[in-house]
């Protein structure tokens, strides 16, 4: 989410500014790089976490095409409920894809060694910039016989780090107007927001287009081992999934999905309270995560669990001028989850190449470039919060330092969907950003420029005048963003960042995991939607007694192993620090 109000400029500079991008954009026809691969290739790119799937389109193709040859056909299962099944089916048959980006967890990624589905590396990547990570590949690779996975959200931070930035990840963002218009109650617990929603939603009940405001508006795209909306509250108190547990950040305490006074049922009942008081959107079972974006954008959802829904869809320069937009309201009860900067990278999505491509060491080089500095602005740009872009497009380096463009400032802080100046194909800088929803290192890392990947730590965007939005946020909660309010005020729990390869997981493990998620998940929603508190206790208990029929308890104790062991890895990590 960007705070900061754009400033004047002079016309000198914004006429360069259009000449600079106008010229960029001939050298971007090659990214600044010419390919050195000879024939065309159109590659499979299994992608676990993409939010999209078919063939990369825009600017972000146009620079993969240049510099290696070849065209991105992404496939996804990240919005596919059916998406294990069809990795299984893929894997079956031999082939997941030329690049592979997936989960290492649960010995994820001995099997697909095992399989025989993934390429060793190390004669292709030995002498690659991207072994100045030898290390954390190496932890990744041990007890392998080879490089077969490359981490990602690789940082050289401490690991007590939090790795966000100005915005937790976990948070609950409001529209702060109108939570200021209803007098800013005051709310000690999640459940407290309920009241204060309704207030709201009684003083904005449509947006300017007519169509009806509600409190939430959800999405099951996400959805996995439970329902990913209701797990989202959970980390409101220190604690995130690992599998069927909830860990508490600092690895004190662990929660089954299935306990009766445990936080998972406490956010299901949550949201039934919210849907009985008239709060959750009713098309919530039936809409996409991109139709969710699109009523944020219009102004018709109050709450947001991330600062990438919300404050993404409609924080605009022109809205927050205007002191409209979503902003973190503070809960008395909160201690909220935040994940630490990972030396060692994260397991839960990795880089792989196929076994059989036809070209590896072109397949590595991709690999190599996602890791570079003009892979990280690339690839890990955003329509804002992101790395700053293409150089020379989103951002330019002036007298030393870099600063985005006029173009940079329009796509970034007011959603433009204006093409990118120059273009002759067209390319906007939203139709174009990478699909692949991969981060290969931390945003606050520093590119060999000397400055961090995130455009929001420049110089140059920390000196923005804030909007009316922000200054009315920052009078209010005496800090100058969320992150600075929740360290102020004790309100975070930081989960030292670590990894560790768990134990293997069982072919029947994973049967019943698939059968057992399938009922929480559909369980989950019929709470949220149950006709009154009998049916909703009704639906829990049936929801746990399948589930114990099917042997969830076998699944809980093998995640719990795996949970207390990482948990005592952290707690080892902050000792060892201490001394």
């Amino acid at each position: 989410m960007h705070i900061y109000k754009r400033k004047r400029v002079k016309m000198r500079r914004k006429v360069l500014s259009v000449l600079i991008l106008a010229s960029a954009l001939f050298l971007m026809s090659g990214c600044n790089s010419k390919s050195k691969y000879q024939e065309e290739l159109t590659i499979d790119v299994f992608a676990s976490e993409a939010n999209s799937q078919g063939i990369q389109s825009g600017w972000f193709a146009r620079c993969i095409h240049d510099r290696f040859n070849m065209n991105l056909n992404v496939i996804s299962i990240n919005n596919n409920y059916n998406g294990a099944v069809l990795k299984d089916v893929r894997a079956a048959s031999g082939y997941l894809g030329d690049i592979i980006f997936i989960s290492a967890q649960n010995n994820a990624l001995k099997d697909l060694v095992d399989a025989g589905l993934l390429l060793d590396m190390t004669p292709y990547i030995k002498d690659k910039d991207i072994m100045k990570y030898k290390d954390a590949i190496e932890k990744l690779n041990s007890g392998l016989d080879g490089i077969y996975a490359i981490p990602s959200s690789i940082s050289t931070l401490p690991p007590d780090t939090p790795s966000d930035i100005i915005d937790s990840t976990y948070a609950p963002y409001l529209r702060w107007d109108i939570y200021s218009q209803v007098g800013s109650p005051k709310m000690d617990t999640l459940e407290d927001m309920l009241d204060v929603l309704e207030k709201m939603q009684e003083a904005y009940p449509t947006t300017q287009s007519g169509q009806k405001v509600y409190g939430f508006s959800l999405f099951d795209d996400w959805d996995n081992n439970m329902m990913t909306l209701a797990k989202q509250p959970c980390c409101f108190y220190g604690y995130d999934e690992n599998g069927f547990v909830l860990s508490k950040a600092d690895g004190s305490d662990y929660q089954s999905i299935l306990d009766d006074d445990g936080l998972y049922l406490r956010s299901l009942k949550f949201y039934f309270e919210a849907n009985r008081m008239g709060l959750v959107d009713p098309d919530s079972r039936n809409q996409d995560y991109g139709e969710v974006f699109s009523k944020y954008q219009d102004g018709a959802v109050l709450f947001s669990p991330w600062p990438f829904l919300g404050a993404s869809a409609y924080n605009t320069d022109e809205h927050m001028a205007m002191g409209q937009g979503f902003m973190m309201a503070d809960i008395g009860d909160m201690l909220i989850y935040e994940h630490g900067s990972s030396p060692d990278g994260v397991y839960s999505q990795v880089v792989c190449v196929g076994a059989d491509v036809k070209d590896p060491q072109r397949m590595v080089d991709f690999v190599d470039y996602l890791y570079s500095d003009e892979g990280v602005y690339e690839n890990q740009a955003a329509e804002n919060g992101g790395s700053a872009g293409p150089e020379g497009v989103t951002w330019e380096m002036s007298d030393g330092a870099p600063r985005l463009t006029d173009y940079g400032i329009d796509v970034f802080y007011n959603q433009s969907s204006g093409v990118i100046p120059g273009d002759p194909n067209g390319y906007t800088y939203r139709d174009g950003v990478s699909i692949l929803n991969y981060t290969a290192v931390q945003l606050s890392e520093t590119a060999a420029n000397g400055f961090p990947y995130s455009y929001l730590l420049w110089d140059s965007e920390l000196s923005r005048t804030s909007t009316v939005l922000q200054d009315e946020w920052k009078e209010v909660m005496g800090a100058d963003n969320t992150m600075d309010y929740l360290i102020k005020n004790d309100k975070i729990i930081v989960s030292p960042g670590c990894e560790y390869n768990e134990k293997e997981e069982s072919a029947e493990i994973k049967e019943i995991r698939e059968a057992v998620k399938r009922i929480v998940v559909q369980g989950s929603w019929d709470m949220v939607f149950a006709s009154d508190i009998d049916e909703f206790e009704a639906i829990w208990d049936d929801m746990k007694r399948k589930c114990m029929s099917l042997g969830y308890e076998d699944v809980y104790s093998f995640d719990l192993q795996n949970a207390m062991a990482k948990g005592k890895l952290k707690q080892e990590i902050m000792e060892e620090k201490r001394k």
